[in-house]
Order: structure tokens, then sequence, then C-alpha cells
């Protein structure tokens, strides 16, 4: 089968860990041995968030005093994406996968007419005094907002129109290929006339992209793996339990957060009601258990089913 795998940023560095580099290549290393068994039964084509990791760098740039003005979003993006690719592409060999891997730093076109632009609402980059981020804000031209008892940067996050390297990705899977790509969402970037492009200052949702490359790409399967276990009914009541698997009329009908669930939801959803396939969430950890139904949360529709038939790739 040809799958889809979304990794979560948040999987790769756990909150309140310190950002040290041996810590996320431990996380990345663990994330290789639960991702070798998948790889190595299947295609893989591979998203990964960057939402600590691109803050980090953002952090550092903000604080440079050699630098006349932070490093942009974009060029953040595309760092965090040839960093964290070179980590999983490495230990992914190292845990005994003998396919082909293959890091691509991914564009990713969005509208610049996208709602996401006139009400920035993404936090990046670290928090400080209101009085700081105001005088940021007034130097750099960013939007700023009240998180918790800090200020921090906002920024849009449309929705991903189109993958610009798809044709490379597609031909990169026909071969068995395991890509890994549209990390952190892919680079933002502007259609700006005359076939000419420029970087968004924004960041896209990685399991929109991954949504968007399972559905071009054709997939049998969208598996988003994250630091939670399965979707939950009723979450933070008494009566919170967790689903195995639902419909995605069911699913439509359920709140999920915007920061955390949500995206995850509406990307299965998108996956799941646009091919007739099913998706999955669940731990990183229990990645197989996950694809097989076994663990996490399994989103199906009425037309299609959890066993969608296996192609020859």
């Amino acid at each position: 089968m040809l799958l889809v795998v979304a990794l979560g940023g948040n999987a790769l560095l756990e909150r309140g860990e310190h950002p040290d580099e041996e810590v996320q290549r431990r996380h990345v290393r663990a994330a290789a041995r639960a991702l070798a068994p998948l790889a190595a039964e299947h295609t893989l084509v591979l998203c990964h968030g960057n939402g600590p990791q691109i803050g980090m760098l953002a952090a550092e740039s903000e604080n440079d005093p050699a630098l006349a003005h932070p490093f942009p979003l974009d060029t953040l993006g595309a760092q965090t994406q040839g960093m964290i690719g070179y980590w999983l592409a490495r230990e992914l060999g190292n845990a005994g996968m003998v396919r082909p891997v293959v890091t691509i730093v991914t564009q990713t076109e969005v509208d610049a007419d996208d709602p996401a632009f006139r009400a920035p609402a993404k936090f990046v980059g670290q928090g400080y005094p209101e009085p700081v981020a105001r005088r940021f804000a007034r130097e750099h031209g960013w939007t700023v907002a009240r998180d918790g008892p800090a200020w921090r940067r906002v920024v849009a996050s449309p929705s991903p129109r189109r993958i610009v390297e798809l044709p490379t990705i597609r031909r990169l899977v026909a071969t068995g290929t395991t890509v890994i790509c549209g990390g952190g969402g892919g680079v933002p970037i502007l259609a700006v006339g005359g076939g000419r492009f420029e970087g968004a200052q924004a960041v896209v949702d990685k399991d929109h992209t991954a949504a968007l490359l399972a559905i071009e790409l054709n997939a049998d399967r969208l598996v988003i793996l994250t630091d939670v276990d399965a979707v939950r009914r009723d979450f933070g009541t008494p009566r919170e339990r967790p689903l195995s698997t639902i419909d995605v009329g069911e699913l439509r009908t359920m709140p999920f957060p915007d920061g955390s669930m949500g995206p995850k939801v509406d990307a299965c959803i998108r996956f799941a009601t646009a091919t007739g396939r099913a998706a999955a969430i669940g731990a990183l950890r229990e990645a197989s258990a996950v694809l097989a139904g076994t663990a996490g949360t399994t989103i199906t529709t009425s037309t299609g089913s959890a066993s969608a038939p296996r192609r020859t790739r």
C-alpha cells in the first residue's frame, strides 16, 4: 500500500523539553524505529511537523544582534525541513530500512486571499513582555497577541492549495522510494504573477498538507501519528473515552480544539471523504497497530471501509 504518514512535531520534541540537538535526535531515532516496519512493507510518504523547531529558530533569529531583521518564516521553514528531514533519513537507514530515502524541501502554494491572512492566529516564536512584543511589532511589521502571561507573534495559517514538487514526489513514489516531504506543511509561497512566487510569512498545517498529498497521490491510507493514543469522545469530562472506529458523518458533529486535535480530524475527514478510504490517528509508538486498526482511531466513510483493498506499487 501507499501510505502518507503525518508525524507531529511534538512527537519529536515533547512539551517542556529543552530543544538540544541530542534530545531531538533521540526522539527521531525512536520515531524511525516505529516507522521502519511500515516502510519495509509499504511505500511511505512522510510529512513531519516543525512547530517546536521553527519556534526555536525564530527566537534565535529575533534575538541575534548581528541581524538587522529576523529571518523570514519561509526561510526558517525551509531550514527546519532540511534539519528534520536529514535526521529522519539517517535514522531510518540506521533502523535497518533498505528502501532508498529522499528528503525534499517542499513548497506549498497558498492563496493571498485566504481568510487566515486577515486574522492571524498561529503563535510562533518565544513569549515577551508586552512592551517588548509591541516594539518588535512596530519594527518588523508583526501582529502580536497575548498567550497566557506573555505576548507572542501570531501569523496566518492558510490552507494548502498546491504542492509545487508534487510531480517529482509522484515519480519517486512510483519507484518505491520513501519520500520525506511537506515538512511543517511545506514552505508557504504566493503567486505574484508572471509565473513568479515569493515566500509568505505564514505557516501551513502539516496535517492539511498531508491530506492534500494523500489525495493527490491516490494513497491507500492517511495515518496521523502524534503523542496521543486516540481521538477521544467527551474529551476532558468524566465521560471521556477513546474511539476505535468512527464514521466521518458522526465525527463532523464533534468539537475539537483548533490548536491540537482539530486539524488532525479535519485532515482525516477530508481524505476519507475525497477517496472513500480510511484514515487513522494514533500514537507514534504504536504506528503498526494504528495502521492495522488495533490501536488509535480509524476514520471511515459510509462508502468506504477500514480495509481498503491492497494495491501493488
